[in-house]
């Protein structure tokens, strides 16, 4: 019988979810043996050539290429996760979302103290490759269908590991007070 597929990306964030993923030590191993994982940092798979069952997603959406790396999981996964508060509600990065991005740009690229010396000439990054900032961070919910949310900043190991194994043999998945507490 062939395993689940799995597949994992992070979008505007800080990897912090995958390095919880990793923190489940021992268990990688029988995760491993539990499913396969496909367009992952964890195989180094750039793009889907399976319909996978579960898509794992780290982090919210700013720019133009997180928005096609979404849909794209969406398309392509059965199921997907939204993991942590980047994903869940924009996270540190939606820290922008109160100021103008003309602002952002400004302070980032032309004003900023790290910057004033360094691009005198004040050029903004232009190439046609690079992804098109969006007007602000949105969570992954408001781009595509999510399914479930793991809460924290970024879960805990053993919540991941929890959901994965729930989702896996069809058990239902508790999301106890503590986990979704934030003090």
């Amino acid at each position: 019988m062939s395993k689940p597929i799995v597949a994992t990306t992070a979008l505007a964030s800080c990897f912090g979810c995958h390095m919880s993923l990793l923190d489940i030590d021992e268990k990688i191993l029988d995760l491993v043996e539990l499913v396969e994982f496909h367009k992952s940092p964890i195989d180094d798979i750039k793009k889907f050539t399976k319909q996978c069952d579960i898509g794992i997603i780290e982090g919210g959406c700013c720019n133009s290429e997180n928005v096609h790396v979404l849909k794209d999981f969406r398309k392509n996964c059965k199921i997907l996760i939204s993991v942590g508060e980047c994903a869940i509600m924009g996270g540190l990065p939606a820290l922008r979302n109160g100021i103008p991005i003309k602002e952002c740009i400004d302070e980032a690229y032309l004003n900023g103290p790290t910057v004033v010396e360094s691009n005198k000439e004040g050029i903004l990054p232009n190439d046609d490759e690079l992804p098109m900032l969006l007007d602000k961070v949105y969570p992954c919910h408001e781009v595509v269908k999510i399914d479930y949310y793991l809460p924290g900043c970024p879960p805990r190991a053993e919540l991941i590991w929890e959901a994965l194994v729930a989702l896996l043999t069809g058990n239902e998945l508790k999301l106890p007070y503590e986990v979704v507490k934030f003090d």
